[in-house]
């Protein structure tokens, strides 16, 4: 009978391909949980929520959240131009998808309200924020931080990027 270790390891590496045959992704999440001795070890930082900062769950109220993250990491943008944008992109619904354009071709589709593909919204995300695409402070800021870099600022951005 094999040592409790080598259970424990073979069982962990037996997770860890199922989740990687399945395409979830989900084996890097689960590799520094998997044998976490204590709570801490498994909790995320703490994202801020619209609510959070005093404004409301709707369009108005993750720009303006948005907006004050921006301001704490020297991100610059303007209310006018993050709304421009999202309406343009996607009418302020962040569950929107695009599936048919050339990075829904290649298997990457754009997301959420300002559609930033995966590879672009994990380059750009910003600490404090969710790491879920669709989460609309979380990409409404990690967009402002590409387009920062890319063209100085949203405000400069006046068709799709």
């Amino acid at each position: 009978m094999p040592a409790n270790g080598q259970r424990r390891s073979t069982r962990t590496a037996r997770l860890i391909r199922t989740f990687a045959v399945t395409g979830t992704g989900a084996a890097v999440l689960a590799v520094p949980l998997l044998g976490a001795t204590t709570a801490s070890a498994a909790t995320p930082a703490t994202v801020r929520t619209a609510a959070s900062f005093g404004y409301s769950n709707n369009l108005d109220g993750w720009i303006r959240a948005s907006l004050a993250v921006m301001a704490q990491k020297g991100i610059p943008g303007s209310y006018n131009g993050i709304h421009r944008n999202i309406i343009r992109e996607s009418s302020g619904n962040p569950r929107a998808i695009n599936l048919w354009d050339s990075n829904a071709r290649k298997g990457i589709p754009s997301k959420g309200l300002l559609q930033v593909i995966d590879p672009t919204f994990r380059a750009y995300h910003v600490n404090g924020t969710s790491w879920d695409i669709y989460d609309p402070i979380a990409n409404i800021t990690a967009a402002c931080n590409y387009a920062a870099k890319r063209y100085g600022s949203i405000d400069n951005v006046f068709g799709a990027y």
